[in-house]
C-alpha cells in the first residue's frame, strides 16, 4: 500500500522541540500500524485557500504559533473539518482550531487570538492564568471520547510548552455542539477537544508528540494514523 501523506501545517523550525518530535512520533505510529507515513511540511504562507490539502491522507496543525500566515493555518483547518480529512492539532493547532470553529461554525467572524490581536473584543484564545511552559501536568480524559479510547485510560500526564488557551467565558458556547471537550486538567480547565461526526478531529493543548523523543509512542498519534488508514 502506498505511504500515507500527512501535511504538517506550520512553519518548520528545528529549534522547536515539538517539530523535531513530530516526524519521529509519526514514524513510531506508522510502525505500530504496519504502514509507511510520509510527512510533508507545509509553511502557512504557502497554503492559500487550502483547497489542494484535501488530497492529503491527514493534516496536523503543529505547535509554534504565531504562524507566518494565520489565514493559511485557518484555511487548512477548515479544509480538514469540512472535507472530513483526519486532523490532529497540538498547542497552536488547538488554539487555531478553536478560532476556525468559532468563526466558521458559530459565525463569530470577530473571534481572535489574544497573542495576535491583543485589543480584540472577542478573544476566544487568551493567556493562561498559569503558563504551561515546560510543565508536565495531570489530565482527566472524558470517558467514551476518542482521546480516552486512544489512551485506553481516563487519566494521563502530558507535557506542555504553552502560554495561551481557551477563554473560559466561551467554554459553553464553543463546546455546546459537535465540538466536544475530551480532556481537562486537575481544576477542570479545557485541555483537549474533538469533533463529532468526523472521521478524526482531535486537538490538544498539550504536546503528546514529544513523548516520541523518550522512545514512547504517543497514543493520539497512533489513533490519528489508524484513522488515516481506515478512511483511505
Amino acid at each position: 500500500m502506498p505511504a500515507l501523506q500527512v501535511g504538517l501545517i506550520g512553519d518548520r523550525n528545528d529549534g522547536v522541540i515539538a517539530h523535531r518530535a513530530i516526524p519521529l512520533a509519526l514514524q513510531k505510529a506508522a510502525e505500530a500500524c504496519e504502514m509507511t507515513v510520509e510527512p510533508v511540511w507545509l509553511p502557512t504562507d504557502t497554503i492559500g485557500d487550502g483547497a489542494a490539502l484535501a488530497e492529503f491522507d491527514g493534516l496536523w496543525c503543529v505547535p509554534a504559533s504565531p504562524y507566518r500566515d494565520m489565514d493559511g493555518a485557518l484555511a487548512a483547518i477548515r479544509v480538514a473539518r469540512e472535507r472530513h480529512v483526519p486532523f490532529l492539532g497540538t498547542c497552536g493547532g488547538f488554539q487555531h482550531a478553536v478560532i476556525e470553529y468559532a468563526r466558521n461554525v458559530l459565525g463569530w467572524r470577530d473571534a481572535e487570538h489574544a497573542e495576535t490581536a491583543p485589543d480584540a473584543q472577542r478573544q476566544v484564545i487568551v493567556p493562561l492564568s498559569c503558563p504551561l511552559v515546560e510543565v508536565t501536568d495531570a489530565l482527566r480524559l472524558v470517558e467514551g471520547s476518542r482521546l480516552a479510547k486512544a489512551y485506553g485510560v481516563t487519566e494521563a500526564a502530558e507535557g506542555y510548552h504553552c502560554n495561551y488557551g481557551l477563554n473560559p467565558e466561551f467554554r459553553t458556547a464553543l463546546a455546546d455542539g459537535p465540538l466536544r471537550i475530551n480532556a481537562v486538567d486537575r481544576v477542570g480547565d479545557v485541555r483537549g477537544l474533538e469533533l463529532d461526526r468526523h472521521p478524526f478531529f482531535v486537538v490538544t493543548l498539550f504536546q503528546h508528540e514529544r513523548g516520541a523523543l523518550q522512545d514512547r509512542l504517543p497514543p493520539p498519534v497512533r489513533a490519528f494514523v489508524q484513522a488515516m488508514i481506515d478512511t483511505r
